[in-house]
Parts: structure tokens; sequence; C-alpha cells
């Protein structure tokens, strides 16, 4: 069940902060170079490419502290854009992971669209063994989610999901198993759409407040160990009758108004690191 906004909000207010706490903005992040090598290269699609300017994956992913070393989940990667560069990156040394909605898990409704993203994420493994060969898909319900066996994972990831999930009213089993699937001093990586203020449950705008996200995370156990601006975007206003899905990369407004929106770009992002203690 989801517990009420004053709830979660007391518990990130009393959850204790890492000592290496750090508020990054203004902060230069250094991308490592086989990270960097891995973000241009020719295998990634040319309109994913474009998009790197408002995703910054070479410091979002630096910021997350992932090494090639590490074992990699990525809950509901969509159409991939994140496993070109994360798949490459850990092959040989480490292992990438993408967690997908398990088809058989989820309404008669539902079925066909979480089948349809899983068989595509499949193929385009399958289509460039030289860079996704390794990679793997593991699927799990979303009422009682599971990604692994237990303290098996270096980093869980995700971008711009959780908005859904608290949509679904399942954000807190979401981030237990994110929980139990983390090593001690394992990092998880969240990257959401940036709400003004807390929103109400039942919110479908798209976005989620940036203190109830640290409320999910450190009811599950997390610590905060850090938040940085390198996704932020002062343009977004926040308050289109669509939704955050007003902006690109959705575009559902009126084509006589696409360039306004396109000057505002994608949307304000909070990008937050957490550490299982």
């Amino acid at each position: 069940m989801r517990r009420s906004l004053a709830t979660l909000a007391l518990c990130a207010a009393l959850a204790p902060m890492s000592p290496a706490f750090a508020q990054t903005a203004g902060t230069a992040i250094t991308v490592p170079a086989p990270l960097q090598t891995a973000i241009n290269g020719d295998w990634r699609k040319p309109a994913d490419v474009a998009r790197d300017r408002y995703r910054h994956p070479g410091q979002t992913l630096a910021f997350f502290g992932v090494k090639q070393s590490d074992t990699v989940i990525e809950i509901t990667p969509g159409t991939g854009w994140y496993s070109a560069i994360l798949a490459p990156y850990v092959k040989g040394q480490g292992q990438y992971i993408a967690a997908v909605v398990d088809p058989a898990a989820v309404s008669e409704q539902s079925r066909p669209y979480e089948q349809k993203s899983k068989d595509s994420l499949e193929a385009l493994y399958k289509s460039d063994v030289a860079h996704y060969g390794q990679a793997k898909v593991v699927t799990y319900a979303p009422a009682t989610p599971s990604f692994g066996p237990a303290n098996s994972a270096d980093v869980v990831l995700t971008f711009r999901n959780v908005h859904n999930w608290r949509m679904a009213d399942n954000a807190e089993a979401m981030f237990k198993g994110f929980y139990a699937v983390l090593k001690s001093g394992g990092t998880l990586g969240v990257v959401e759409h940036r709400a003004a203020k807390a929103v109400p449950d039942g919110d479908e705008s798209g976005y989620v407040g940036e203190e109830q996200v640290i409320a999910l995370a450190t009811a599950a156990g997390f610590r905060l160990e850090g938040k940085s601006e390198i996704n932020a975007n002062p343009r977004d206003s926040k308050d289109y009758p669509g939704g955050v899905w007003t902006l690109p990369p959705t575009n559902k407004h009126d084509k006589a108004d696409d360039a306004k929106y396109q000057a505002i770009g994608e949307s304000d992002r909070m990008t937050l690191r957490f550490v299982k203690p």
C-alpha cells in the first residue's frame, strides 16, 4: 500500500545523510575514457545521440560511479537508449542486465505492450553481438518485484520511471526490490522528472517531487549519498495540460506550438545517488 506523503516525507527528513554526501551543482564531473568511448560508439542510433545534450549520459553515469567491472541492473530500459552505452562499457569485465516487466505477470490488457517491449530489447541485443552479446534480460512481477539473487548487483539504475510506479501504486515495492538485489555498499542511481513540489497521490503529470523520491528510497533502507544538477532544466515550467509528455521527445502538443516546446527541451530532472549501507 502507498504510504501518505507526510509519512514518507518524515522518513526522508529523519534519514541519516552520508558523510560523503555531495551536492554537485556547478561541479565538473570527469567522464572515464572507456565510458566516453562507449558514448561515442558508432553503433548508437543517431536519434539517441541527438538526445545526449538533454540526458548527459557520461556525467550521469560517472556521477553514479558505474565501473566497467560492475554488475549493473537497469530497470525497464525502454528501447535500449542506455543499453547501447552500458552493455558495451561493462562487456568483458562486468555484466549488464536489463530488468523488464514479466508479460505473464500483468493484466491481459497490458500483456501485448510488455511482451513487445521484452521482445524488442532481446532482438536488439541479438542483432549486435559484438556490443550487446553479454547483455542479459530478466523479468520481474510488478506487484512482487525481484531482480536477481540477493546481494548480487553493484549498481541499480532507473531513468524516468518513478512516476509510473507511483501511478501503479507499487513504488515502495520497487525500491525494496532494489535494496534486496544490491550488495552492501551498492549504488542506486535515480533520474526522474522533477516537480516543483510534492505531487498528490494519483497525480498523472509525470513529475515527482524530489523529496518524495528520497523518501521512497530511504524508507526502503537506502542512504542518500549525493545529488546533482547535471540534468536540470530551468526552462521547464512543469505546468502543461498534457504533463511532461508535452515536451520532447514525446511532443504531445499542437503542431503550432512545436517551436515553443523545442526551445524548452526535455524535462527538468533530479539526479540522485543512494547507497545500500
